[in-house]
Order: C-alpha cells, then structure tokens, then sequence
C-alpha cells in the first residue's frame, strides 16, 4: 500500500492550448498502436525552468530503457529555435545530470550528478566552457570507528607523561559529501547544501572488515544543512570545508527568503520516528548562520514542503496534512507569519498560527512549489478528480480559491522566473504526449517548444472517456478506453486498479495505455472512495474498510461498463499494482466475475505486512495496531479470502521491495498454490516498489528487461485466460 505511482501525480496548470496537429496525431494511415519493445524506447521530460530573462528554458531528458535511462540537462529558446542538449555523461555514471537550476542572473546552471565516487554539485557557465564541480567537503560530525567500544577498536597509543595507552588523535581531514539537494540564494551570494554525514576511513576499515553490524534505529549519521558564500564568479569564497548549520538531522529541503538573508529549513526527526508519528519542523536559519536557528512553532510535524515565500519576505506558505480526520498524505497550504523573527538582535519567535488557505476546497493539494503571485495570491497545485489544475488562493483563508481554467486535463511542471515574465509547463491528454509549453502570462496559450520527440515514432491513442456510476450513496467517477474493435463487436475489458488507496488516475498521456489497447482490450480505470482530488470526506470514506466499499465501488464500474458500452461481460480482467495489487488479492477472494487477475506489489496479509513494511503510520489509520484490532486487520487481509479463490491469477513483485515486501507476494503463491488455484509468481532481483511499476509501464529503467518481461508475461498470461483477440 502507501502508494499511489500509477496516477503519477505532479504539479499542474490548465491553460487552454493551441497545438498545431502534428504534435498530437499523425496520418490513420501510418499510425499503430505501441508494442512491448517500442515502450523501452520512451524517453521522459521533466522539469521546466524559466531562464531569469524569460528567454530561455531549461528542462531534463532521460533517455529511454534501452539507452540506460540516464538524465540531462537541456535548454531550448522560447523563440522557436530546436532545443540543445548541454550535459553528457560518462559511461560510468550510471544516472546522468539532474535537477537542475538557473543561476540567479542567468549565466550559468547549477546540476547534481555522480561523477567518481560522489555525486558532485557542478556549475555551467552558459558564455562557454565545462562543468565544473564544487569541491564540498566537510569535517565528519560523527566517526563511528573511534567511538568507546567500536569493532575494531581505535588504535591506541602510548601516553608519553603516563605511560598510560590512550585513542589515537589523528587530526581529522575534510571528507567529500554526496550531494542531496541545494539551494542559491536570490542574490546569488550564499549555497546552502544538504548532504549525509561523509563515511570517515575509520568506518570504511571497519566495513570492509566486516564489522557491520546494523543497530536498527540507533544511526548517528544524519542529512545535515551546510552554507558556503559565494563570490560574484559563482566560486567558492572560502575554499575550505562548508559551515555547518547547527541543525539536528534530517534536513529534507531548504527555500532562501527573496532578500537572500534567511531561509526555511524543513527536517524530519531520523531513525524512523515517523512511525511513531508526524515527525517534520521548520527552522528559520540566517545566511550566516552565526545564531541558533529558530523553531517555527506553528508550523505542524506534518509539514510536507512545497515551500514560497512572499515577495517582502513576511509569510510563508507550506503543505501539510489537514487538520481533519483523513489518510496521512490528505495535505492543504497554510500560510504563516515570519516578520518578526529578529528585533534588535535579539532572537524571537513568531507565534502566529498557521492559517489555512484551502478548507472549502473540494480536491487536493497537487505536488510542486506554491508561487506568490505579484497580487499578492499564491498559485497552488491541486487535484480535481481525474484532472490536475492550479487556483490561486488568498492570504486570507475566509476567500475560497479561484479555479484557473483549463482546456488540457492535466500541466505538470509549471515553472516561472522570479520576476514572472513568463510561464512553462508540460502540457498532456489521453491522447496528446507531453508538451514542453509557453505563454508570457499565466494563463495564456501554449507556444509549443521544439524539443526531441520522447518515442521513436507518433503512436496510435485512444481518447479517454469519464464516466460516472452511483454506488451506496457515492457518485464514483472513471476513466474508460475503448479500443476501435469495439466499433464493431463486444471486446474484452481490463479492470486496471490504482495504487494508494490514496492515488487517483488522471486523465494524462501513457503509451502503457496505447499498448494493452492495441491488444484489444478495453480498459475502465476508477477512482473508487479512497481516492484522492475528489475531497477530504471522500478521501477517508474507505477508514477500516479497504476491500469493502471500495471494493463494491469498482464492482458497480463493471456493471456499469458492461451495461452501457460494447465489453463482453464474460471476459473480464482486473489488474492492479500496490494497493491496486492488493484490491486484485480483495478481487480474488470475493468474485469469481474475472477470468484472469494480476497483482502488482501487493499487500496480502495486513499483520504480517505491518511489520516488515518500511513504516506503518499509514496503515495505523486505516485499521490500527493489527494486535490491537485483529478482526479487523484480518478482514481486510486478502489472505483471508484464499479459501474461497478460484481465479487465475498472476503476481509480480520485486525483490527489494520495501514498501510491500517479497513476502507478501510469497504469501499469496503459496495459499493459492495450495488451494489449487493457477496461480504464477514472477520475482525481479534489484527492483523496488516504485521502480519496477515505472519500468513495466514504459516509463524509463535502468533495468533493461524487467519491464519488458512483465509486460510479455501480461500478455501472456490473459491470452491463456481466452481474453486475446477473437480471430
């Protein structure tokens, strides 16, 4: 569970759009639908970044499946002129250049990447010449292998007035970090840098020794915050180690105030604290970090990110989860006062309570950075229903927000440059690939910028139609693909369930679409109750009732598929991955309506999964403590509807899965293999939860047949079941 990677959601404006035809279809003639091996050929853009004079745009390309699935940087002219790659990387960097940002007076980009053994914050100059990295380095806060009782101990050495053995006190040397994330100042004259604590040669020694030992949740090592001015050539000012921020771990993001003398510093309490409860705070540090930084009190553990500040440095806004009863992950924005922080030198607090900017809203905060609008509105992402879309809210949380209209169901990446001279956003439609756009004001029409094409050829799609069903009092919206089969006869029809519960599908291009049509296959995609954009109540209505309602929900879709549109009701398929995988295991146990069922990643056993899964926080919403609530953990097991299974069923699962472990799936294969149902467990070794959903779905890996495998054995697997093209 805890997931919800198939809507991939992200940051999103709706503008109305003006696309010449060629970018969105091609001749009926020439045009197919997109097989297993075309979907390791698809790239993925990302990140647009306005330049600071509002000419040119910086965004990433990561290359397909088949080219390893690297990232880089690339930049194209907001005048029509063909984009230009400006990053390559060596072969033995093995993910490429990523997130990168404008230098505050254009001249140069800042990017991440490994290069040797660290991942290196490097600096383009735009005039010509290479990437230089920054050489970051700090002293270590913690050396593990000169602590009392450390395995192998400390060296010792004789105490010449004493006689007496004592530790070895080598001075310490600065040691390279790697690189979590950064941030540059406004102004352009300080870096602030986050990275985990550098591994001392003392601890390699003890490594390779094998004195590795883990002592769970007891990790000294933490993600710290340092500073480091700059000089007006983007260089270092001192060249020596960066200053430590006196700041306990872990930092997770950092935003510099507009006036380049503060920033917020967001952290999360380490060593899995967040599974007791909301472990996050927000910190105001100063640019030279010459005091202790201040606690924003009213700022609550849930603090999430999605961080702006208001152009006269006064209010902050932030997401968090709402104040009301739902799911860990239902977030709002909030705003906060952060005027009277320093008085005189002398440090104060400000206590004012964060307001809430979004309670009458009835969706949900999308992912991406708030921005203050010059009229002193913000401009927020947020979900509605099967669409993303942006409002713009007041500072004062009495004022519903304002819908910005749309003419594209779904924007992500919405970006502009301080003084907003212009606006970017990747624009996208069921069956329109995303589209780098731009418009000179928010709102305006979409330019489209020439960049390379993400698949080796324009494929065939199909439009998606919403449609609506009533269950149990809910109105239950869902996304349904016909294939062009069903023109002339009754085709066979995949249920295609989402992760979460907290996800929802949205209404966006995937050639994971274009390739189970091209089967012939149909495809219904709901958004049962439990999902999220549709509004708080809605988001919780599955609590302590996960395969139960929901369930129904997706039942009555079915219904309402096969009774209104061309779909064989007597070949029917569901398939799902995370809790979608775990809605197949519900589907299992409770109908025998599906000729074929695939799990993805599942959860099956709800007290087993409880204490293995990475953190539990979520689930101890939903049913509780599984010792402590045992009817109810056990009824919303898949598990327990093993017995009554007769379905074939299919489940994939990655080894290194930590959100729903290899066990889980191990569990299902062996209940119904001993109940005699067919049923079929493919493992992938190196995969983790999300990566392996990304890879199967044609979305690039660097796993180069992973995706493609569980794709053919899809296939596979419902043909076997009679669900294949009737000849």
């Amino acid at each position: 569970m805890k997931t919800a990677l198939i809507a991939m959601r992200s940051l999103g404006l709706l503008v109305s759009v003006s696309l010449p035809l060629t970018a969105v279809c091609t001749r009926a003639e020439d045009a197919r639908f997109p097989n297993s091996e075309d979907l390791r050929h698809v790239k993925a853009i990302a990140g647009p970044a306005l330049s600071p004079d509002g000419k040119q745009v910086l965004f990433t390309l990561t290359d397909s499946t088949a080219d390893g699935a690297k990232s880089h940087v690339w930049m194209v002219p907001v005048g029509g002129v063909a984009a230009r790659q400006l990053t390559y990387s060596p072969t033995a960097d093995k993910r490429g250049e990523h997130n990168p940002v404008w230098a505050p007076d254009g001249s140069a980009i800042f990017f991440v990447a490994k290069r040797g053994e660290n991942t290196q914050l490097f600096r383009l100059p735009l005039a010509g010449g290479e990437a230089m990295p920054y050489e970051l380095k700090v002293l270590p806060a913690i050396d593990d292998s000169k602590e009392p009782g450390a395995i192998p101990p400390a060296p010792q050495q004789k105490d010449p007035q004493k006689d007496q053995p004592k530790a070895s006190e080598a001075k310490p040397e600065p040691i390279a970090i790697n690189v979590g994330g950064f941030a540059i100042s406004p102004d352009g004259k300080w870096l602030a840098v986050w990275a985990p604590d550098p591994e001392t040669p003392g601890e390699k020694k003890a490594k390779d020794a094998k004195a590795d030992a883990v002592w769970v949740n007891h990790e000294k090592h933490g993600e710290r915050l340092y500073l480091a001015a700059l000089k007006s050539d983007g260089t270092l000012e001192d060249s020596g180690a960066l200053k430590a921020v006196d700041l306990a771990p872990d930092v997770r993001v950092a935003s510099w105030s507009p006036q380049s003398d503060r920033l917020i510093v967001i952290t999360e309490s380490p060593n899995d604290a967040s599974d007791l409860g909301p472990a996050g705070a927000a910190w105001l540090v100063t640019a030279s970090a010459t005091v202790e930084p201040i606690a924003l009190k009213g700022v609550p553990a849930t603090v999430r990110g999605g961080l702006a500040w208001s152009e006269d440095g006064t209010e902050v806004v932030f997401g968090a989860q709402t104040p009301e009863d739902a799911p860990p992950g239902v977030a709002e924005l909030f705003a906060v006062g952060v005027l009277d922080t320093r008085l005189g030198g002398k440090e104060t607090t400000d206590k004012t309570e964060p307001r809430r900017l979004m309670a009458t809203f009835n969706g949900g905060l999308g992912f991406g950075e708030p921005v203050f609008l010059q009229d002193n509105h913000v401009m927020v992402p947020v979900t509605e229903g099967t669409r993303a879309s942006a409002v713009r809210l007041s500072l004062d949380a009495a004022k519903a927000p304002e819908s910005i209209p749309q003419a594209t169901p779904v924007v992500t990446g919405l970006s502009t440059n301080r003084k907003q001279t212009g606006w970017v956003w990747l624009a996208s439609a069921s069956d329109q690939p995303e589209t780098l756009c731009y418009a000179d004001k928010l709102g305006g029409d979409c330019t489209v910028l020439a960049t390379p094409a993400l698949t080796t050829q324009k494929f065939k799609s199909v439009k998606s139609q919403l449609v609506q069903w009533q269950n149990e009092g809910q109105t239950i919206d869902g996304l349904l693909y016909l294939p062009p089969e069903a023109a002339s006869g009754k085709v066979p029809l995949i249920v295609d369930v989402h992760g979460g519960p907290l996800g929802a599908w949205e209404d966006r291009h995937d050639e994971w679409t274009g390739f189970l049509i091209g089967h012939g296959w149909a495809i219904l995609r709901p958004n049962p109750r439990g999902s999220s954009g549709y509004g708080v109540k809605f988001a919780a209505a599955n609590k302590n009732d996960l395969g139960g309602a929901d369930f129904r929900d997706v039942m009555a879709g079915v219904d309402f598929a096969v009774k209104n549109y061309a779909v064989d009701p007597d070949r029917l398929a569901l398939m799902g991955y995370s809790y979608g995988g775990e809605m197949a295991g519900f589907a299992e146990g409770k109908t025998d309506r599906f000729k074929a069922i695939i799990s993805g990643a599942p959860v099956i056993d709800q007290f087993s999964e409880y204490g293995t899964e990475r953190g539990s926080w979520y689930d101890r919403w939903y049913f509780g403590k599984p010792w402590e609530h045992m009817e109810d953990a056990w009824r919303q097991s898949p598990l327990a509807g093993a017995g009554k299974a007769k379905t074939p069923f299919l489940l994939l699962q990655g080894e290194s899965d930590g959100t729903d472990p290899l066990g889980q799936a191990q569990e299902m294969y062996r209940a119904l293999r001993q109940a005699g149902v067919p049923v079929e467990l493919v493992t992938y070794p190196r995969e983790d939860h999300g990566p392996l959903a990304r890879g199967i779905f044609g979305y690039p890996s660097p796993e180069p047949w992973h995706g493609f495998d569980g794709r053919k054995r899809i296939v596979e697997f419902l043909e076997k079941q009679g669900l294949g093209k009737k000849e």
